[in-house]
């Protein structure tokens, strides 16, 4: 990792970018769709991002979002559209007050109210969908949503030349379908699942904070976050071809991590689990 670059995911045919540890800092982005999910402390790796998701408004998550702006605005670069839990708008635009009068510059704001079960457009053919979480302060997971084209099936068993008549004749061969990307919850509790919009996302980055005795489940659901224990009872309920764990503690090595992914998860999913670098 580097602050220029954060690390690097290649999952499932996309590329992933970021960091996550529990209590200090997450944000994980995706190029390809100009989409930062959290945005931690904030760093130059992430202001090229035009769309940034707030899951909630916890500083390990959210206290860089007035540095991305500052660099946004510094490098001339567009505003960001800043999507973030309905209880969080009046706060941020109280700290960015705060920091006009600190730098003696206004800068442009663009935050914007996400909804659980509504449906924002990003460009080039993505959508933002929020899912309720269930973390100690309001907040929400996203689910990333690209529109995809596709032959009908009716048509399925035509010969090339065949469509190449059709469509000459301008019969409509094709059809469009959402594409169930990824899901990031940031903070949650295992309940979360009850989104079938999260659980059936083709990569499904989740967090689990706490992985042994050394934190109860108990205290993993009072602080708003999820138990190795837990996760390993959801995990069939989960219909996600990739599980990519994050916010694991900073008191677990990686190596420890690693020690509890293959003797605990069954071997015939542990193809589908990956741990986020760290």
């Amino acid at each position: 990792m580097s602050l220029e670059r954060g690390f690097s995911l290649n999952l499932a045919g996309h590329r992933f970018v970021g960091y996550s540890l529990a209590g200090i800092t997450t944000s994980i982005g995706v190029p390809e769709a100009q989409i930062l999910f959290d945005v931690g402390q904030g760093l130059p790796w992430q202001v090229g991002f035009s769309n940034i998701a707030l899951t909630h408004a916890h500083m390990d998550h959210a206290s860089g979002l007035p540095y991305l702006i500052s660099q946004k605005s510094m490098q001339r670069r567009p505003t960001p559209v800043v999507y973030m839990p309905e209880s969080a708008l009046d706060p941020f635009h109280r700290m960015m007050k705060i920091w006009h009068e600190i730098d003696q510059f206004e800068y442009e704001l663009d935050f914007r109210a996400a909804k659980a079960g509504e449906s924002y457009d990003l460009g080039q053919g993505y959508k933002l969908q929020p899912f309720p979480t269930f973390h100690r302060v309001p907040s929400l997971g996203y689910s990333l949503i690209k529109q995809r084209k596709r032959l009908k099936s009716e048509w399925s068993q035509a010969t090339p030349q065949e469509l190449s008549q059709k469509r000459r004749e301008g019969v409509e061969l094709d059809e469009y379908y959402d594409e169930n990307l990824l899901s990031f919850t940031g903070d949650t509790r295992i309940e979360f699942l009850q989104s079938s919009m999260a659980r059936s996302s083709k990569c499904l980055f989740m967090e689990v904070t706490y992985w042994d005795e050394r934190k109860s489940v108990a205290n993993a659901r009072e602080w708003g976050h999820i138990h190795f224990d837990e996760f390993l009872k959801a995990l069939p309920q989960i219909e996600s071809s990739h599980i990519v764990l994050i916010h694991a503690s900073s008191r677990y090595t990686t190596r420890e991590l690693m020690d509890h992914l293959r003797a605990r998860v069954p071997e015939h999913e542990q193809t589908r689990i990956t741990l986020w670098p760290r």
